[in-house]
């Protein structure tokens, strides 16, 4: 997947979907689509959940043209095009545009950038980042509408959500619609078969990789064209676990404050990057190679294990062989006896500062927070929806439920979505890139990382 995407473990109280920040790369281009509107005199009356919305309650009736941005990756977009067929029909007066596609970020840039976006907007996938919308004055200010707002099943917004919002200087600007936790793949059967034991920190991790490189498997491979999956599964977790599981250091570097980057915690996780490089376990096909790639060599069993988002299984569902067994941990990081440091990201909705409905796009929002809609993504992407819920009798994949014990468990550190400024994330995951490769050392990734921030901090 290529996206970036950002509580406390009884916030997340379940994930109440299906598995899997967030969209990754996709099978083809969708064009921009203009369903043609229901035809009908009235606001549709209803009480299917799918559809009800707030016209039902004698809310103000809808009108006008409403577009959606929506980029198409590892969730697919079928989820997206229930649910907007579900608003239009209980809308029939709105126009509804859909603007969506894998490439779509690409696509609308000019337009965000010449002030006429769209409505709405999900910020996912490449090209995308909602802080750097944010500081370029894109998005609408939600602060003041989300701290009373009710979804269409009359519950408030901020009560059901698994994740709170990011704030930006006291300030709401987007909503986390999905939620994902970053971690370390491998598969169960394989794992039976050779009798490999599965990690449960760093030490288990280290012995259990000289087994499957001294079995002539490689014991790991990461997207190095895409550093931020090493970094998000592996390097954060590490700084958090080093940091006595304090996660304020990376709060920090998010604010770009220079100190944090030069914390010894810091150090001692990029020496674990260097660890397994120098031990001989990430696999050369590493260097430049794209998400699909990397994650096709980890299904064909080139190599045992993949840092990697939840979306993972529900993007390469094509590709996975008969008896494949998903195994998933949020981190390896953690020393013997320490606590899992979980890394959540998010996929989030906003409304855009220029829009030209945001009573549609208002009241969109209020839909697709409602559980039934919840429900629908968890069935229609594989997806953990960031909407509360148990999924401990669902027919959820087990590696989500796996996911979804750690995020529950009072023991696991769990790390609030965080969004790096973009020029230190970049630079961030340059380093890395170096670093796994032996061009630099981790002191002079600090002295890389460091240069940038002082800039993004003036």
């Amino acid at each position: 997947m290529v996206s970036k995407t950002k509580l406390a473990a009884l916030g997340i109280a379940a994930l109440l979907a299906v598995a899997p920040l967030a969209g990754c790369g996709s099978s083809k281009d969708e064009a921009t689509k203009q369903p043609e509107p229901a035809k009908s005199e009235e606001p549709a009356k209803t009480t299917d959940e799918g559809t009800k919305t707030a016209t039902d309650d004698g809310a103000k009736k809808l009108t006008g043209d409403f577009e959606i941005q929506y980029f198409v990756g590892g969730y697919g977009d079928k989820w997206w095009k229930k649910v907007i067929a579900d608003f239009q029909a209980a809308n029939p007066d709105l126009k509804i545009k859909e603007s969506g596609g894998p490439k779509i970020n690409d696509q609308m840039k000019p337009r965000w950038v010449g002030g006429n976006p769209p409505d709405f907007v999900y910020i996912d996938g490449p090209n995308l980042n909602d802080r750097q919308m944010v500081e370029d004055g894109q998005l609408e200010d939600l602060t003041d509408w989300l701290k009373d707002a009710k979804n269409i099943d009359g519950e408030k917004i901020t009560d059901i959500l698994a994740q709170p919002a990011q704030e930006f200087d006291g300030k709401v600007y987007d909503i986390p619609l999905v939620l994902n936790s970053w971690g370390v793949f491998w598969d169960k059967a394989l794992f039976q078969e050779k009798g490999w034991e599965e990690p449960t920190d760093w030490q288990s991790f280290l012995a259990v990789s000289d087994k499957i490189k001294a079995a002539g498997t490689t014991p790991f491979i990461h997207t190095g064209k895409y550093p931020y999956y090493i970094n998000g599964a592996i390097l954060y977790p590490a700084i958090v676990s080093a940091n006595n599981n304090d996660i304020s250091i990376l709060q920090d570097m998010a604010a770009s404050k220079v100190e944090a980057f030069q914390q010894p915690a810091v150090l001692t996780a990029l020496k674990k990057i260097v660890e397994l490089r120098d031990k001989g376990f990430i696999d050369k096909a590493s260097i430049q190679i794209n998400h699909t790639d990397s994650q096709m060599l980890f299904l064909q069993h080139k190599d045992a294990f993949i840092p990697n988002g939840l979306w993972l299984p529900n993007e390469m569902a094509k590709d996975i062989p008969g008896g494949f067994s998903f195994g998933f941990i949020p981190s390896v990081t953690q020393d013997a006896g320490g606590k899992v440091v979980a890394n959540t990201s998010t996929a989030n909705v906003a409304i855009a500062k220029n829009a030209k409905n945001k009573d549609a796009a208002k009241a969109f929002l209020q839909f697709v927070f409602s559980k039934a809609q919840a429900s629908q993504w968890a069935e229609l992407s594989g997806a953990p929806s960031n909407i509360k819920g148990d999924i401990s009798a669902s027919n959820a994949p087990s590696h989500v439920k796996d996911a979804a014990k750690y995020l529950t468990d009072a023991n696991t550190v769990v790390v609030p979505a965080i969004t790096f400024n973009a020029d230190v994330d970049k630079a961030m995951q340059d380093a890395t890139d170096a670093l796994t490769i032996s061009k630099i050392t981790p002191e002079q990734w600090v002295e890389r990382v460091v240069e940038v921030a002082k800039k993004a901090a003036k």
